[in-house]
């Protein structure tokens, strides 16, 4: 069986492409999933993508991935800013854990500027656009040992 990657998207996230263009650029969230589909396939990797405007649905699926995923790639959205929860269960994960954000929140208001997964991340990506889940992806498949052919 082919290990997998766990790609996880926050509040807001199913709207990429139409919310905030300008901050998050045009590229929808079907576009992060197919990215994240063809470089972790490039290092021999599944994934499994999960987007959810609901904080206990992110709960579940970490719970349900936490020592099966390779790795997890976390885009949390507005929960990176205020939840302890999320960030309660990715703890527990048991491959790298790679946190991304499509804009680059330090530029931004100075709530975003605070996260309550950067400390308890392998890396974290910041103000790449969509690019940034290639290079997490990347990250995790060397972190693991796994490298491209």
């Amino acid at each position: 069986m082919t290990p997998y990657l766990a790609v996880l998207n926050g509040p807001n996230l199913n709207l990429l492409g139409q919310r905030q263009p300008e901050v998050y650029g045009h590229d929808t969230l079907a576009d992060v999933e197919a990215l994240c589909t063809d470089s972790a396939r490039a290092a021999g990797f599944g994934v499994r993508c999960v987007q959810s405007n609901h904080e206990g649905v992110l709960l579940d699926a970490i719970h349900e991935m936490r020592t099966k995923a390779a790795g997890f790639v976390v885009n949390a959205g507005a929960f990176t800013h205020t939840s302890v929860a999320l960030r309660d269960a990715l703890v527990t994960v048991t491959g790298p854990l790679v946190e991304v954000h499509i804009s680059n929140v330090h530029a931004r208001e100075p709530f975003r500027h605070h996260s309550y997964l950067s400390d308890i991340a392998d890396a974290v990506i910041v103000g790449c656009g969509i690019e940034g889940y290639r290079f997490a992806v990347e990250r995790i498949a060397t972190l693991v040992g796994r490298h491209r052919a």
